[in-house]
């Protein structure tokens, strides 16, 4: 299968695989209320994405010229994972537009929100079905591993190493590319599976365990109460979504050192120490402000500092309480852990941890440069899941560059926030950072009434955040170039 598969083009099986996952909550269908009669919304734009699939794989051979356009060069690559997820977006948001009513933003919002596994949302989620409640965590955790990466379990071809690694995958975790998908799929649905029950067991239903399980594994944020996590008012329920908000902020070649009990290699991960660090001096100084401010005991204080802290630095979008009436000191920790956040190869639209280490160890070699009386070459290192890697000067302007444009993005982001939204900087920042850094928490901006404009911005960070700037700005310029090239041959034919 998987050989004939390979024959046909990839935007056709791209659009067949969108139209699978949009269709597939019709499976749970049977078994919540009014499903059978909500399946259509899922059912028709998921039917006719694979339709329209099936034809283009029919007339649209590897083998045909005009399949050159999705051959893998950087600028081709970029694009064929950018199509991915426009085609994911556009059909996913079509549920929400015919089957709940919302308006064309705000139902492509509540997609992006989804697939990007971001969490903002303009939806009462006390007026949501069970079938579309499922809907939203379902694509947030298909989300989390990519329409590449789910891709790569059925079928893998001779691009398929670099539309992963274009999408955001840096955990090649078996030799075989198709076998670390699989492997990676597997541990996802694993850890999906042991999340479920350990949710069961300290008091939730069934049907809230895998949705928060789903959300929390794709460091997605999307919940079926009102007010998040912290409607539980539970601190078993609150430490199991901590623990699932770390796993999936981790790379999975990291978690993969666990799952074979190698402890000891995976502590000396650099960026799991970072984080561990980052967590550690943050918790603390947010403790002390929320209970101030609140008049808490320290350990009610401790207990929504640990818990927001890890949610915003594993952009999960988790909260045990509303923003609105936080000090502004913790909320600019929260700020500066929603733009940090992440792990490498994580779904994460964060600078990402693994950078924000790099940064500061560049900062450091460089002055200790300054202050040194010996000419001598120093060769830094830093430890990754796969041991020891050289701090060279691909990776140093890589990373600088990356963080320079994040930054700038961040602050016209912003910016465009308080001017649509009529609100303080303060705000505006702490919405863009949410939105760019796919967290989803909100301090109060995003909710059913909100205007399309600030929608709009918001969305534009949440695809920027995901794919990481730099795929979108390659994919565009190559579709740019591939209708310029066709308009050409037309006018000159």
């Amino acid at each position: 299968m998987a050989s004939r598969l390979t024959k046909y083009s990839l935007p056709g099986r791209i659009m067949m695989l969108v139209g699978l996952l949009v269709s597939f909550p019709i499976v749970l269908a049977p078994f919540l209320e009014n499903g059978l009669r909500e399946a259509v919304w899922f059912l028709v734009p998921g039917a006719g994405s694979v339709a329209l699939g099936m034809l283009v794989c029919a007339f649209w051979r590897q083998d045909g010229t005009m399949d050159t356009a999705w051959r893998p060069t950087l600028q081709r690559t970029s694009l064929t994972v950018l199509f991915a997820w426009v085609w994911g977006i556009l059909v996913g948001s079509l549920p929400f537009l015919f089957g709940m009513g919302l308006t064309p933003v705000q139902a492509l919002f509540e997609s992006v929100s989804g697939w990007t596994t971001t969490g903002l949302s303009v939806i009462d989620v006390t007026k949501c079905s069970d079938l579309f409640l499922f809907y939203r965590s379902f694509i947030q955790f298909c989300g989390g591993l990519g329409f590449v990466a789910v891709m790569m379990v059925i079928v893998v071809e001779k691009q398929s190493m670099s539309l992963y690694n274009a999408e955001g995958h840096s955990d090649q975790i078996k030799p075989n590319l198709k076998k670390s998908a699989q492997a990676i799929g597997l541990m996802y649905c694993g850890f999906l599976l042991a999340g479920t029950i350990a949710y069961r067991l300290v008091g939730m239903s069934w049907f809230d365990g895998v949705n928060h399980a789903m959300c929390a594994l794709s460091t997605g944020g999307f919940s079926t109460r009102l007010n998040s996590i912290g409607e539980y008012e539970s601190v078993a329920i609150d430490i199991v979504t901590i623990v699932l908000m770390l796993i999936g902020t981790t790379n999975f070649a990291a978690l993969m050192l666990l799952v074979k009990g190698k402890w000891k290699k995976f502590s000396k991960i650099s960026e799991v120490r970072f984080m561990a660090v980052v967590l550690l001096v943050v918790i603390p100084m947010m403790t002390v402000s929320l209970s101030n401010a609140f008049q808490l005991s320290l350990w009610d204080g401790f207990k929504h500092a640990a818990f927001d802290s890890v949610s915003a630095l594993s952009t999960s979008g988790f909260s045990s309480m509303a923003y609105d009436a936080w000090p502004p000191f913790a909320i600019g920790l929260m700020i500066v852990l929603m733009l940090f956040g992440g792990g490498a190869g994580s779904t994460a639209g964060g600078i990402k941890l693994n950078r924000v280490y790099l940064m500061l160890r560049f900062a450091k070699d460089h002055m200790r440069a300054m202050v040194s009386n010996k000419r001598q070459v120093h060769v830094s290192y830093y430890e990754t899941a796969q041991g020891k890697t050289a701090i060279d000067e691909s990776l140093k302007d890589g990373t600088t560059t990356f963080v320079t444009v994040y930054f700038c993005l961040f602050l016209v982001g912003s910016l465009l926030i308080t001017l649509t939204a009529g609100c303080g900087l303060t705000e505006g920042m702490f919405e863009f950072a949410s939105s760019l850094g796919t967290v989803g928490l909100s301090i109060g901006l995003t909710n059913p009434a909100t205007a399309a404009p600030v929608l709009l911005v918001e969305m534009f960070g949440m695809v920027f955040g995901r794919l990481e700037i730099f795929l979108i700005f390659t994919g565009l310029f190559c579709g740019w170039n591939v209708i310029r090239s066709a308009f050409s041959k037309r006018v000159g034919g």
